[in-house]
């Protein structure tokens, strides 16, 4: 069978499988292969690890964009030059070590929908309230107060929402 027509086939079954992203990089992942000679196991895990990433990175954008955040910002985003004050090695250097404050206007149980995945949000959850004591604070937060004194908002909104 000509290598054109399997080639055109697997391409055409990776996209009736929903399996998008491997169709596009195929041919990259095919050169990688051939240049590196993996076995067939860890080549089949290796595709499966590229379409898992970029499934688990489209449901993150999904996420984010469902959350309608005013604005995107990531830890890698974050200018450490311009608070020095703040150590890059983030979050696993005070695990279990030192106290985090996380500030959010979703309630715990609803992380799933903004992250677009619950098994996710369940391990995110697991690693932030493992020995964490949480508070629930109800009421107009500083941003809206600051809002409505300077007569940016007309009536009371809702407790929680940031607005």
């Amino acid at each position: 069978m000509s290598h054109d027509l399997v080639h055109a086939r697997v391409r055409e079954h990776l996209g009736r499988l929903r399996l998008g992203h491997l169709a596009e990089r195929l041919d990259a992942l095919l050169s990688e292969a051939a240049r590196t000679e993996p076995t067939y196991l860890d080549f089949l895990d290796a595709l499966l690890r590229e379409e898992i990433g970029a499934k688990q990175k489209k449901r993150v954008s999904m996420g984010i964009t469902i959350a309608h955040f005013p604005a995107v910002k990531t830890l890698e985003d974050f200018d450490f030059k311009a608070q020095p004050s703040v150590d890059s090695k983030l979050v696993a250097r005070r695990y279990e070590k030192g106290s985090l404050l996380i500030t959010t206007n979703q309630l715990v149980g609803q992380w799933g929908g903004v992250f677009g995945d619950d098994v996710l949000a369940a391990a995110i959850l697991d690693r932030l309230l493992h020995h964490s004591h949480t508070v629930l604070i109800q009421g107009d937060s500083y941003r809206l107060r600051q809002k409505r004194k300077a007569g940016l908002l007309g009536r009371s909104a809702p407790p929680g929402n940031d607005g």
